[in-house]
């Protein structure tokens, strides 16, 4: 109930009692209420009529990172006696020093400026309004007004550094890269000898061969290192995630999607990210650091969800990407998406799987017992089938045992020596 509707009952009751019992008493009891209530309206606050600006020392930050949001208000208004200031920090943000609320009396054309200090997790934060509440002295009336600040701030998920992701799609660009193309030219890794032309480098001799004909002259070929398209994938589904306590396997995609993003594209490839989940959310494909920083973002404000379409692969629009192109799937692979994935396969795709284990994400937060040991057991046999099918259908997997950190096993799992022995599987 309002303080003023109480204070009114109060008075009405009290005037109400005298009348009925002809005592004074009571009416002298309303007295003060009456005087308070007078004063009250008599120094009734005015609407804050404030400029309000939002300043954010970084716009884009790593999980945890210290970012100080400063805010700067000024009087535009009447003398208010009494104001609160109160900045609506978007949910997921910790204050790490200062404070987002401020009590203080405002003067005309007066400014002030709360400055406070944030972290937060991977995400979007938007920041939206600034509450200011103006009260009177007595604390009767007040008046609030929300001013629009708006200002965002991407937390992007974290890197680690990869040196290099060794992939062979059938389809290479015209641009040099780092990629083999299966084609002789200029390159570094030994392709085979032809026989010499006028213009060759003489460096390129090779003098066992030439020695065994003569009058004819063999070089060296090397294979030659190109650009290639790579379309990311991240599986953003609901159903293939696990969650324990506040930690989501969803954030160990997130982190190898942002590793191979980087290392791609500091290679000279062109990347796209597809994140599937309860739509499709496209980042056209791109080279270099602008590219990267609309990917980065795009995994920042990347959320699951349910999506009876995107239950499965079956509907992964493959026309985004072009024919022949290196594919990378982040996901912890369901039971139903070995078919589709064969099926991508078949149509000319070279696919790569990056499959965080769901099965040590949670054995190593529960105390292991002969029931939980057994049920471990029958699940892994169950997503090592999952993975021997895959495998045999050409498809390149990456089984990520998320103990560990994700830069070892892919230098391991992803080397060029591990591509060329066929070895698939961390």
């Amino acid at each position: 109930m309002p303080r003023i509707i109480l204070l009114a009952l109060i008075i009405y009751s009290l005037v109400l009692a005298g009348i009925a019992t002809r005592q004074g008493g009571f009416l002298g009891l309303a007295i003060p209420v009456m005087i308070y209530l007078a004063l009250s309206l008599f120094y009734e606050p005015e609407t804050p009529r404030l400029e309000v600006s939002r300043a954010l020392s970084h716009d884009r930050a790593n999980p945890g990172q210290p970012v100080t949001i400063s805010l700067t208000l000024t009087n535009q208004g009447e003398q208010l006696e009494e104001v609160l200031i109160e900045d609506i920090i978007p949910p997921g943000l910790m204050i790490l020093e200062g404070t987002a609320n401020l009590l203080t009396v405002f003067q005309p054309g007066q400014t002030v400026t709360l400055t406070y200090t944030v972290a937060g997790p991977r995400g979007l934060y938007r920041f939206s309004t600034v509450q200011a509440t103006a009260r009177e002295t007595l604390a009767l009336f007040e008046k609030k007004v929300a001013f629009d600040t708006p200002a965002q701030l991407f937390v992007l998920p974290e890197i680690v550094k990869v040196r290099q992701v060794a992939i062979r799609p059938r389809r290479v660009g015209v641009y040099n890269g780092l990629v083999p193309a299966r084609q002789g030219g200029p390159g570094i890794e030994f392709f085979g000898v032809r026989e010499y032309q006028p213009g060759d480098p003489m460096r390129w001799v090779n003098a066992r061969a030439s020695a065994r004909y003569d009058q004819t002259l063999f070089i060296n070929e090397f294979e030659q290192e190109r650009m290639v398209d790579i379309g990311l994938i991240l599986d953003a589904r609901q159903q293939s995630d696990v969650r324990i306590g506040s930690e989501t396997l969803f954030e160990y995609t997130i982190q190898a999607a942002a590793t191979l993003t980087e290392t791609f594209l500091g290679s000279g490839n062109r990347v796209g990210l597809l994140i599937y989940g309860r739509s499709l959310d496209w980042t056209l494909p791109g080279y270099g650091k602008i590219q990267q920083e609309r990917i980065l973002r795009a995994l920042a404000r990347a959320e699951q969800g349910e999506g009876r379409i995107f239950e499965n692969f079956e509907y992964l629009p493959t026309r985004l990407f072009p024919a022949h192109s290196q594919l990378v799937l982040m996901s912890p692979l369901l039971r139903q998406d070995p078919e589709m994935l064969i099926k991508l396969r078949a149509t000319g795709y070279q696919l790569l799987i990056i499959s965080p284990d769901p099965i040590s994400f949670e054995q190593q937060k529960f105390a292991m017992n002969n029931n939980a040991a057994l049920a471990v057991q029958i699940a892994r046999i169950e997503r090592a089938l999952i993975l021997r099918q895959l495998t045999h259908a050409g498809i390149q997997v990456v089984d990520w045992p998320v103990d560990l950190p994700f830069h070892q096993v892919a230098h391991i799992a992803l080397s060029r020596l591990a591509i060329y022995q066929g070895r698939t599987l961390f």
